[in-house]
């Protein structure tokens, strides 16, 4: 399953919110396992991002969906890396020509 890095910020309106913020985490977890994926794991952070949370989903089409609902609670804004577990990262250099 693909495996995705999210790396979160809070808006001003999430961050007023804040004390909702572990229910927000929690109905995130639930949307993504409704989809067929899971969160991996989430931490709070300290630095230039406020989160980072670790997704699977089934695709890439089924995690866009599942973020940008999430997102659209207008609590965070993010930014996605795919990433690519360390075997198929063998996997694609093998292939290199």
């Amino acid at each position: 399953m693909p495996k995705y890095i999210v790396l979160g910020k809070y808006t001003s309106q999430g961050i007023t919110r804040i004390k909702d913020g572990p229910q927000r985490t929690a109905a995130a977890r639930q949307a993504i396992e409704s989809a067929g994926g899971k969160m991996t794991d989430f931490n709070l952070t300290l630095g230039q991002y406020d989160f980072v949370s670790q997704m699977e989903a089934p695709d890439d089409e089924t995690f866009a969906r599942v973020l940008l609902t999430i997102a659209s609670g207008g609590n965070i804004t993010t930014e996605t890396l795919r990433a690519f577990s360390e075997e198929e990262y063998r996997r694609i250099v093998a292939s290199m020509p």
